[in-house]
């Protein structure tokens, strides 16, 4: 017993090659189809093109030019517009004032928003202006404004800056007030005052509620814009796209009226996608704001 307890059992190790193959690939290839659904442009693309299709079916159900004319005859009176010159000519004199009546807007409301974050009655002020002014449609300022500016681009900026203010500086100063004690601390704890406290610990983890209050902003300001020209249209012998349809209704062109309104949504889902979506991409993205 003694002899067999002593005597030491050597067992051979063995090394065996792990066969990857057997296992199997470890992520599974997309196919073309779902590499077509993850893509959201694609997706875009798609109910772009059904709700076209559905157009087309139903003003050709409906037979009525005059009432509701078909996608098709829309996208040729929109063309005709673009080669006589015309449809470009009303879109950019509309953006040009919008993006005058835009960046006065913006830069009042950083104005009143930094009060706001420096001092109790700045935010007391603050809630009170926007709790009076902004359920107040832009448009319905739009006969004083005449009085006071007469009938030309003041009239249709001074809409336009109420339009947009109250919108960026209310989700603006929302953002700073959700701003967490933990990163003001820090921002306290290496010095930082006034506007560089702002700019740099504020305005980044606020970012989100800033852009929602861009978005918010552009949309009113575009949507009072074309309402307002509808209203007065022209200035100085010109005027902008919803001039370009209001004198498109009054000589029946219906086609060309949806053309109009066809641009208005072009122009809409172009800043949307292009600028705003590169803004939200480089930022709260990238920054891990947002999934």
């Amino acid at each position: 017993m003694a002899e067999a307890a002593a005597t030491t059992i050597e067992r051979p190790e063995f090394v065996r090659p792990v066969e990857t193959k057997a296992y199997g690939v470890v992520q599974k290839p997309l196919t073309a189809w779902e590499k077509i659904y993850d893509s959201g442009t694609a997706r875009k693309t798609f109910l772009l093109v059904v709700m076209a299709v559905a157009w087309e079916l139903y003003a050709r159900w409906l037979a009525s030019p005059l009432l509701f004319p078909t996608f098709g005859a829309t996208v040729k009176a929109f063309w005709d517009a673009i080669a006589d010159g015309v449809l470009p000519h009303r879109a950019w004199f509309s953006i040009k004032v919008l993006l005058q009546g835009y960046a006065i807007g913006l830069v009042l409301a950083a104005l009143l928003t930094a009060f706001a974050t420096a001092t109790r009655i700045g935010a007391d002020l603050l809630e009170t202006l926007t709790s009076m002014f902004n359920p107040l449609p832009s448009i319905a300022l739009l006969p004083l404004a005449l009085i006071w500016f007469g009938l030309g681009n003041g009239s249709l900026i001074f809409v336009l800056i109420h339009s947009v203010l109250w919108s960026v500086a209310l989700n603006t100063h929302t953002g700073f007030k959700a701003v967490s004690q933990t990163l003001r601390m820090v921002g306290r704890n290496y010095g930082l005052t006034g506007p560089r406290y702002i700019v740099k610990i504020l305005m980044p983890a606020a970012f989100p509620s800033i852009l929602t209050g861009l978005k918010i902003g552009w949309a009113f300001a575009w949507r009072t814009l074309i309402a307002a020209e509808l209203v007065f249209g022209v200035s100085s012998g010109s005027g902008g796209l919803g001039w370009y349809i209001y004198e498109n209704k009054n000589q029946l062109e219906i086609p060309a009226v949806f053309a109009g309104l066809f641009t208005v949504i072009i122009i809409g889902l172009v800043v949307e996608n292009l600028i705003f979506r590169r803004i939200e991409m480089r930022t709260i993205r990238r920054w891990g704001m947002q999934t």
